[in-house]
């Protein structure tokens, strides 16, 4: 029944989408609301499938507050007029500590006239520990006068398979997990010698000169992530920029340095960077 239930939704969400006009079959099910959040391949959205959680990665997005949007789809008919449901802190699922890592949660939400759906936003903070240690906040769906639960146990839709799947899950139920952690990027051009030697455009890679390069030549960090938008011939320009500033800034005795003490190594400095090898002035 509950294959059947979410194969009849996406029929309907299909019909709206399409703006047909034709005539459908009446839902029979429950009018209720449930998370209906996606994950995948970004070129394949139509594949991607349901999943009961949410990575949210603050090195990628770049901000120290985010309101952070977790869609809340219906079953049932579309109305003429705004509905409400609620969403509540799941502690079960939570080791984020309100105040610090997330603003106090809105309870009261509305599905607005003629939608199927809505974002909820939920406003994150970018704390110092998140670098080292992720923290989860569990959400959760309470029924109202409006809306039930619509699927508390739901059943992977076997067409979707363009990322992670998750064959069964509570769709009243979601996850945000929470980092700051920055690890190696797909795309970098360096690498480490023997004798702790750093070597390559970029040697090393930590998380100080990914910031540095951030700073100061405006680069993401998703810029990292793929040859089409870091090819070679743009590594080589960054690495000539931040050469140049580490330079300018070594000759106005302002140098930039590691967490370990050593000169920052990028591109062409003339000096070389040995890791748990200080700089000595």
């Amino acid at each position: 029944m509950k294959k059947i239930l979410v194969y009849i939704l996406l029929f309907q969400l299909a019909m709206v989408f399409a703006g047909c006009e034709k005539e459908i079959m009446p839902y029979k099910g429950k009018e209720g609301v449930y998370f209906s959040v996606r994950n995948g391949n970004k070129y394949l959205e139509s594949l991607w499938p349901y999943v009961p959680f949410s990575s949210v990665e603050f090195v990628r997005i770049g901000k120290d507050l985010v309101e952070f949007p977790v869609m809340v789809t219906i079953t049932g008919p579309v109305k003429d007029y705004a509905r409400s449901f609620r969403i509540e802190v799941n502690p079960d699922s939570t080791t984020a500590i309100a105040g610090e890592h997330y603003e106090p949660l809105q309870a009261d939400w509305t599905i607005p006239v003629g939608a199927i759906s809505t974002n909820i936003k939920v406003r994150l903070k970018r704390t110092p520990d998140l670098e080292d240690k992720p923290v989860t906040l569990g959400l959760r769906l309470v029924a109202t006068k409006d809306f039930e639960l619509s699927f508390p146990e739901w059943d992977a839709i076997p067409t979707l398979t363009s990322g992670t799947v998750v064959p069964e899950f509570d769709a009243s139920l979601h996850t945000l997990r929470i980092n700051d952690i920055m690890v190696q990027p797909a795309i970098w051009r360096g690498s480490l010698q023997p004798g702790n030697k750093e070597s390559g455009l970029f040697g090393v890679f930590t998380r100080r000169k990914m910031e540095f390069l951030i700073e100061n030549l405006g680069l993401k960090y998703e810029d990292f992530e793929s040859e089409e938008s870091m090819p070679l011939a743009r590594s080589i320009l960054v690495g000539a920029d931040a050469s140049a500033i580490l330079i300018k800034r070594f000759n106005e005795k302002k140098p930039v340095l590691e967490e370990d003490g050593r000169l920052m190594f990028i591109g062409s400095v003339p000096w070389t960077s040995i890791i748990g090898v200080p700089y000595v002035p």
